[in-house]
């Protein structure tokens, strides 16, 4: 068994059974095989047991998007702070090859468990940027719309690349979604 002595440091680990198997397919057994912990450390970090794991890593999850993707995009110089989106995108999910846990908790019953911190990671990153792209100089109207492309963009590229098995699809949306926002700025 392995032995971690603080939460933070265990949280990173469930999130990434939670990725491979979704909630709903994650047992306790499988999270002590995938993790190393025993049920004891895991009952001690999360006494509301897996409910309260999928909130931490949920909040984990949005802890990094607010940081590295939503601030920047609300508090930067637009240009710099897309581009920033870009990379962090790109390094967050190891180029197509990590699922969007936020994503995957969506689209099953699991949604009605954790709803409002799902919908709220996809709006405030879709206004985050959507803002950015108004202080860039685009109508109001068009930034929402090329916002909302982008985001949905993303999430749907991941899929694509799971489905397939062919990590490169999302690189290559990437650099799409980035020329089209690029060409749209100019217009």
């Amino acid at each position: 068994m392995r032995t971690l002595n603080e939460r933070a440091d265990v949280i990173p680990l469930i999130a990434e059974v939670f990725r491979e198997f979704g909630f709903e397919g994650t047992s306790l057994s499988r999270i002590t095989e995938m993790t190393g912990l025993g049920k004891g450390s895991l009952y001690h970090f999360f006494p509301g047991g897996k409910d309260e794991m999928g909130r931490a890593v949920l909040a984990h999850v949005d802890a990094w998007f607010e940081r590295e993707i939503y601030a920047p995009l609300r508090d930067d110089p637009p240009e710099q702070s897309i581009a920033r989106m870009w990379r962090g995108v790109d390094d967050y999910f190891r180029s197509g090859r990590r699922v969007c846990l936020v994503g995957a908790f969506a689209l099953d019953e699991t949604r009605d468990r954790f709803a409002a911190a799902i919908a709220s990671y996809f709006t405030r990153w879709i206004e985050a940027l959507r803002d950015a792209l108004i202080r860039d100089g685009w109508p109001a109207a068009q930034a929402a719309d090329g916002a909302e492309e982008v985001v949905l963009g993303i999430q749907g590229a991941l899929v694509l690349a799971r489905a397939t098995g062919e990590a490169a699809v999302f690189g290559r949306a990437l650099t799409r979604f980035q020329a089209r926002l690029q060409r749209s700025s100019v217009v």
